[in-house]
């Protein structure tokens, strides 16, 4: 039997060796299931919109059981770049161009309560996760960037009545960032960076406060959703009245319905030693990124180090070095770290769609939310809300999500890798032209 992406794929991208592993908070491990439960909700996957979700039918009284399949934590939501990015992977310029001034600004503002739900979280529940929100700077790779970066930032202050973006030069760039030389940057004034790891952890410790069962190493093989929702481990059921999918990239073949919406891809990142004076190097606690289709993304860590992610690769299976992949695009950026230590070195897998906006919806009383595209963070938030509030018969905003679902991909789950991959590469030539 084919190996499955949990057991496979994603623990062969090394997350035991990652910087968030090693400044984890203590965490108490949940049993797995053995033998029949029941509850109002059950939850598949123990990631951001899982726990998310979980948290919000908690406290909306519903009894929950959340069904992880490894460790909770230990998907995308641990293990990513830590960048907290406000929006949609759509500018808001895109937005407008694809649904019209009214429902792109409506789409705008859920993304914004997307932030709010999220740092309301970690002020309530008291969540230690090297929180800053000092800003998300996109870096300009190209001088015709700044033509679409001063169109954005229009239209986020007349149409979206958001002040928070500003278009800098490439010296206000450079003051920001010592790296090579880029044509100026895109300051999002309400981004941020933390810890996504202590995040994951933090919400499960809410979730279980509030009641939540947790079961780890309890991988779902089978869910029927004719009556309600029974989900089917390999030592266990759950009934329950209505369910969530959260399992994002890691969904394989569980529900063959929406399997091809998604795309799932690896993504490798390192940890350097702690390097003098950091500040000189980002300022401000800044999380940046730069303007290439195939994108870097870089940030400081709370004790010094330079968290860098980037490259492309197009096969199913790891490098063999993860070090040795990433240190050639950290040094394109960071020349003066081409001989730094590097003390840590993963990997993951993220979904991405093809209209790169996520897909939300509900199969009887199965909801589900996946396909962020990168923008993985605090868009769960907004997400675990929505399910629940349409669970409970508010379905106003989870109609709108639904409305923007992404197409199946060509050929679909069978056909769409080797087809993504073309399109990858060429993107990718582009990026080097």
């Amino acid at each position: 039997m084919r190996k499955s992406l949990v057991e496979g794929f994603n623990s062969g991208l090394g997350m035991e060796r990652s910087y968030y592993v090693a400044t984890a908070n203590p965490f108490a491990r949940a049993s797995k299931l053995e033998g029949e439960a029941q509850a109002d909700v059950v939850v598949i996957g123990g990631g951001y919109t899982g726990l998310h979700a979980a948290l919000n039918a908690a406290e909306r009284g519903y009894s929950v059981i959340l069904l992880e399949a490894g460790r909770i934590g230990w998907g995308a939501s641990g293990r990513n770049g830590g960048q907290a990015i406000p929006g949609w992977r759509k500018s808001a310029t895109e937005l407008m161009s694809r649904f019209g001034r009214e429902r792109a600004k409506f789409l705008f503002e859920l993304a914004l309560d997307a932030r709010s739900l999220t740092m309301e979280r970690i002020a309530k529940h008291g969540i230690a996760c090297d929180l800053h929100v000092n800003g998300h700077l996109t870096l300009a790779a190209k001088p015709s960037d700044l033509s679409w970066m001063n169109a954005e930032m229009e239209t986020l202050a007349s149409v979206m009545d958001y002040p928070h973006a500003r278009v800098l030069s490439a010296s206000e760039t450079k003051a920001k960032v010592a790296s090579v030389d880029f044509h100026g940057g895109f300051l999002d004034e309400c981004g941020g960076q933390l810890h996504p790891l202590n995040f994951a952890l933090g919400l499960t410790d809410a979730a279980r406060a509030s009641g939540v069962v947790l079961h780890e190493d309890s991988r779902v093989v089978r869910i029927e959703s004719t009556e309600g929702v029974v989900a089917h481990t390999q030592s266990g059921v759950v009934q329950a009245r209505f369910g969530v999918l959260a399992c994002d990239a890691l969904l394989e073949g569980l529900e063959p319905r929406i399997a091809g919406r998604i795309m799932p891809v690896a993504n490798y990142l390192v940890a350097t030693e702690p390097v003098p004076d950091p500040q000189t190097l980002i300022a401000d606690h800044l999380a940046v990124s730069d303007s290439r289709f195939v994108v870097n993304y870089f940030r400081m860590t709370e004790d010094g180090r330079l968290l860098f992610g980037g490259g492309e690769r197009y096969s199913p299976h790891p490098p063999g070095n993860i070090e040795a992949f990433v240190r050639g695009h950290m040094a394109s950026i960071f020349p003066q770290l081409r001989d730094a230590r590097i003390d840590y070195a993963w990997g993951g897998l993220v979904s991405i769609s093809m209209t790169r906006l996520p897909h939300i919806g509900r199969m009887g009383d199965l909801f589900f939310a996946h396909g962020y595209s990168g923008l993985g963070v605090l868009l769960p938030a907004l997400m675990g809300k929505v399910l629940v509030e349409a669970m409970a018969g508010t379905a106003e905003r989870f109609d709108v999500l639904a409305g923007i679902a992404p197409p199946e991909f060509p050929g679909g789950a069978a056909l769409r890798s080797p087809l993504y991959v073309l399109g990858m590469l060429w993107y990718a030539l582009r990026d080097r032209l």
